[in-house]
């Protein structure tokens, strides 16, 4: 198993767990089907066209747990199955997989569900007792009030997708990451600190939306995918600051409640434009000093 794979995964631990409280045997076959049915394409994949098997890696692995813990309690486990599928093969295996895929493989599978089958993760369940209810920035899109507890949002008593709910168990995980130097700080700064600034600036609660949808989780384990993000300090600061004003422009004036999943797959589209651009304005620095 590569180190960076070994490293997401137990940094993982803490949001998985807490799905898992929260969500019981509907979080554990969620997880289980999305893992199983990454591992599986990856291997199958590979099969068929004769490359090297490399789901022993831990890739397929990663990217099949965090599908899982984006996804709605109440998804079909065929419909995940078939997700992860999208995100392995189209995501990552067509491109040469890790680390030649352009967009994160996680976030394409999920992209499948909600653009595909809109109404597939509904209904929305509040943990531990799983009744139905609204997510908080659903709530905010039809009331226009942030009426949620910022203490709820934070431990994650709120409905939303099994391993997003909880802000603290995010950043225990993401602690670890940044700790062991597998995820580059400016990515998450950048993003919350864009999100944070525009909240301000239009009279919005900036706690509200950092602790509210999948923002946290995907700032810290998807943006920062070494393999989709810009090479340079520059260029991730610019990545992840447009990230940021993307979620808040979709959460705002969208016509969806919450917008990362569109926000990162859009940034990660104009990657190579960043490494371009960053590599030409580094190479006419070098040559005005020389």
């Amino acid at each position: 198993m590569l180190k960076i794979f070994k490293t997401l995964l137990l940094a993982l631990i803490p949001a998985t767990l807490v799905a898992v409280y929260s969500y019981r045997e509907k979080a554990i076959l969620l997880i289980l089907v999305g893992v199983v049915s990454a591992v599986a394409s990856e291997a199958l994949f590979q099969w068929v066209f004769k490359r090297k098997y490399t789901y022993k890696d831990g890739g397929a692995v990663v990217t099949g747990l965090l599908l899982a813990l984006s996804v709605s309690p109440s998804t079909p486990l065929v419909l995940l199955a078939g997700a992860a599928a999208v995100a392995i093969i189209l995501g990552k295996q067509v491109h040469g997989g890790f680390p030649k895929n352009i967009f994160n493989p996680a976030l394409l599978g999920r992209l499948f569900i909600v653009y595909l089958f809109p109404t597939a993760m509904q209904p929305w369940l509040s943990p531990v007792d799983m009744v139905s209810t609204s997510t908080p920035l659903r709530v905010l899109r039809e009331t226009g009030e942030a009426s949620t507890s910022i203490l709820n949002l934070f431990i994650g008593n709120v409905g939303g997708s099994i391993g997003e709910i909880s802000a603290l168990a995010i950043l225990l995980g993401a602690a670890y990451l940044i700790h062991k130097k597998f995820a580059n700080y400016r990515i998450p700064v950048g993003i919350l600190s864009a999100v944070t600034v525009v909240a301000v600036l239009t009279g919005q609660n900036p706690f509200f939306h950092l602790f509210s949808g999948s923002l946290m989780f995907a700032s810290f384990f998807m943006a920062t995918d070494p393999a989709t993000a810009p090479k340079s300090d520059k260029g991730k600061w610019i990545y992840g600051v447009s990230i940021g004003l993307m979620v808040m422009s979709i959460r705002l004036w969208g016509w969806v409640p919450e917008g990362t999943t569109f926000a990162i797959l859009g940034m990660n589209y104009l990657v190579p434009f960043i490494n371009t651009e960053m590599d030409r304005l580094k190479a006419a620095k070098v040559k005005k000093e020389a």
